[in-house]
């Protein structure tokens, strides 16, 4: 996918693959993200210095990155790099090496991400919460990974994964900036036209069902503050309720601005911290609000947020709500959409996840037809009945631990 934007002199190029943490099993957890570490970081032709330099000698930004529904190899330079730029992208993506002293070295570097992660009282709260919504489900864990898995990772495991996932026949490449179409086509064919598809098919994936039952979860630690968090399972993103999600979420938890915001921290002083999220998944969603407050203000805290969805749950937001809600959404929308890095992201995130290039103009358009009763029967289905993560210390959470 080519879009010509001839205002600067630089264009960008995302190339997703159908291969992040959801495409993992659950022996290899946080494989893609090490990939993505260790990916740029040698060929069979290529040093990680070598691969370095010629980044660097371009004024170019190249990189890899996985998601739970997506790897990503970017690179962004001026027009005339961006043969030689692109010749390089192709040559990591085809012939990495995984040198064993990278591979060491980042994987490290990811077990101390993931012990990090294990001392700080969000993430402890944000991983329990995944943890109780999803199950044996692959977004149940990090992209990081657990240490069990990825201390037992090899250059062999990437190898292997590499060879499954990166193919011809699973790659989109979206390309934006001062581009023609037809120079895009001939560049592509130049450095990927020889690259043929295995005979094996990809392999298809068996997800477990995600079950629907709201437990909870709580974690005595001695913090400053304590974490709460519910939690609901929501539409993915080619579900009809996905654009009101959206707008509930940007209403909820969006900004200083926000409902959770106002309410919780300006007016009641409750709050550290307070938002809320609804990530776009190609799977079942996850709707989170969470509060960081005083362990004091643990109750309070809580029912401020249990108050908050109910309200959504049984009265209907005004149309004047709406309507900010909306021009809000549509705005920071409209701005993730300015420069040739975010206009090849979107494209081709659209494309990989399934609902094509075409729903960057039904999102708007499904969010502007959002109506009062849209948003209170979106309510009623998916913020019923709350999963709860909590972590704080013990005089704060004990009450809940049984």
């Amino acid at each position: 996918m080519v879009t010509e934007n001839p205002v600067a002199d630089i264009v960008s190029a995302h190339i997703f693959l159908r291969a992040g943490s959801a495409y993992e099993k659950p022996e290899q957890a946080g494989i893609s993200h090490l990939m993505a570490t260790v990916m740029t970081k040698g060929t069979n032709r290529l040093s990680s210095l070598e691969i370095a330099e010629k980044v660097e000698s371009a004024g170019a930004r190249f990189g890899a990155d996985s998601t739970p529904d997506y790897f990503l190899i970017s690179l962004k330079t001026v027009s005339a790099d961006f043969p030689e730029i692109l010749e390089l992208a192709g040559e990591v993506m085809r012939s990495p090496s995984f040198p064993e002293s990278e591979v060491e070295l980042e994987r490290r570097v990811t077990i101390q991400g993931i012990r990090s992660q294990q001392e700080q009282p969000f993430a402890v709260a944000f991983a329990q919460m995944r943890h109780i919504l999803y199950k044996d489900h692959p977004y149940a864990f990090s992209t990081l990974g657990i240490e069990a898995t990825v201390s037992e990772m090899t250059a062999t495991d990437l190898q292997e994964f590499h060879q499954t996932y990166f193919r011809p026949d699973n790659i989109i490449i979206s390309i934006a900036g001062r581009i023609t179409d037809s120079l895009a086509r001939e560049i592509i064919e130049q450095v990927f036209g020889d690259w043929q598809a295995p005979a094996m098919p990809l392999p298809t994936l068996n997800l477990p069902a995600i079950p629907r039952r709201p437990v909870k979860a709580v974690s005595p630690q001695e913090t400053q503050q304590s974490i709460v968090m519910l939690g609901y399972l929501s539409p993915p993103v080619h579900d009809p309720d996905y654009a009101t999600m959206k707008l509930i979420n940007t209403y909820l938890g969006n900004g200083l601005s926000s409902r959770l915001f106002v309410e919780l921290r300006e007016k009641q002083g409750l709050a550290y911290d307070v938002s809320a999220f609804y990530p776009t998944r190609l799977y079942l969603s996850s709707f989170v609000v969470y509060i960081g407050t005083a362990p004091d203000n643990t109750a309070i805290a809580l029912a401020g947020l249990r108050s908050e969805i109910q309200r959504l749950v049984e009265q209907p937001l005004s149309e004047e709500e709406i309507e900010t809600a909306k021009n809000k959404i549509l705005g920071q929308y409209a701005l993730g959409k300015q420069t040739n890095s975010q206009i090849a992201q979107v494209y081709g995130w659209y494309e990989t996840i399934g609902v094509g290039i075409d729903f960057d103009q039904k999102f708007i358009g499904d969010t502007s037809a959002v109506t009062v009763q849209d948003v209170l029967a979106a309510a009623n289905c998916y913020l019923r009945e709350p999963y709860l993560s909590m972590v704080g210390p013990y005089d704060a959470v004990s009450n809940y631990l049984y």
